[in-house]
């Protein structure tokens, strides 16, 4: 079982409250998928072949080895197990105010129906109607630089403002930084979870989750509750990423991280693939430099990525935007503070690939300003979004 440092606390949900009915059809897929030694796309066969998830739960044991389930597989089914344990997690899923996503709902997203082997059951937190919206999965290293932190939150940020579902893994580093972006646009975001929707992972990572839920964002995971974070549930859980989205960005990684997984995917998928050139010298440039050379598409603006969607996305967003706002856009849909003037001195020397230290900054402007208008400044800073504090008291603007 979770532990409570690691469980979402459902009060924190502004969740829409499911029907806590069992929902026969959706208890029988739940029960397919809850049967050990049966993957996603044995069980969409079985279910393709004799109809309804509850015909394959009917069926006598010779007929489920027919289907070439695994005798233990079939075993478990047969004896009433699949469907006890479907029962039970159909109810911990309704305590949790969540709600079951299955193959055969009609809320079920249609562009992960086009990948070789989609979940045929999604535990969803939060708003489940989002993963039918157009969407760009956002995916990079955990340990980014600050220059592939900042490229993240600020592209994360203008396409979210532009109505574009953000989607990531919420794992550290670029993918938490998409999130924030996407959050700082006062926008929705997806995260899908290589655990059960009510572990959180990594544990530090809890009030960005709440976050995301408070501003009508999703939680989404093909595991059941409870489930640990594992290894191999992790590569597993980047089709997912990819198939719920028109495109993959990739902002940061090196040559040996599972982002490459979530580009393959991508091309398996046939979505479009974008990548964000970096620092040849810095290891974490390599997967998006070496995905640019095989025909990725360079971004470095929203705009790369706005001009590439096809044209019915386009529209669809442009639709939205104009529902929701009548004004004119412009080059940022994010009204800029006005900035004092000790602010903007001290932002003009801060860099955005490359961190200064306070000593560095004091010393920098030991002509212009004293100890205290810079520490004042910095702290309106931090406050707007404008500059980021890493640890040792070290100082990166944001793009």
């Amino acid at each position: 079982m979770a532990t409570t440092e690691q469980n979402l606390d459902a009060s924190a949900t502004p969740a829409t409250a499911p029907n806590t009915a069992p929902d026969d059809e959706r208890v029988a897929w739940l029960a397919l998928v809850l049967t050990p030694g049966l993957g996603p796309k044995r069980i969409l066969d079985a279910v393709s072949e004799m109809g309804t998830p509850g015909k394959v739960l009917a069926l006598p044991l010779t007929a489920l080895e027919g289907l070439r389930f695994p005798g233990a597989a079939a075993q478990f089914i047969f004896d009433g197990r699949a469907r006890k344990a479907a029962a039970e997690e159909w109810q911990r899923v309704a305590a949790q105010g969540a709600k079951i996503v299955t193959f055969g709902c009609a809320g079920y997203p249609e562009r992960l129906k086009e990948i070789y082997d989609p979940p045929p059951v999604l535990w969803v937190r939060g708003e489940g109607r989002l993963l039918g919206r157009p969407s760009i999965a956002v995916v990079g290293t955990r340990h980014p630089s600050p220059y592939g932190s900042g490229m993240a939150e600020m592209l994360s940020r203008d396409l979210a403002a532009r109505r574009l579902l953000i989607v990531s893994g919420m794992a550290r580093g670029i993918d938490s930084c998409a999130h924030k972006g996407a959050l700082a646009a006062r926008m929705p975001t997806v995260a899908v979870w290589g655990t059960g929707i009510d572990v959180v992972y990594p544990k530090e990572n809890k009030k960005l989750a709440e976050e995301i839920l408070g501003l009508g964002g999703a939680i989404v995971s093909e595991l059941p509750m409870g489930t640990f974070p594992a290894p191999q549930n992790f590569p597993r859980r980047n089709r997912i990423l990819s198939g719920l989205s028109v495109a993959v960005l990739v902002v940061e990684a090196s040559e040996n991280s599972g982002t490459r997984v979530t580009a393959r995917c991508a091309a398996e998928q046939n979505r479009d693939l974008f990548a964000v050139p970096g620092n040849v010298t810095n290891k974490g440039s390599w997967t998006p430099n070496t995905l640019i050379k095989q025909g990725a598409k360079l971004v470095a603006t929203w705009e790369d990525v706005w001009e590439d969607l096809p044209s019915q996305v386009r529209l669809e967003l442009e639709a939205d935007a104009l529902d929701e706002s009548k004004s004119a856009e412009t080059a940022s849909l994010l009204p800029d503070p006005v900035l004092r003037p000790q602010e903007a001195v001290v932002l003009e020397v801060l860099r955005s690939d490359e961190s200064l230290q306070i000593d560095e900054i004091l010393e920098l402007l030991e002509t212009q300003l004293t100890s205290s208008e810079v520490f004042t400044a910095l702290f309106e800073l931090e406050i707007t979004g404008r500059v980021r504090q890493l640890p040792g008291k070290n100082y990166v603007r944001t793009l």
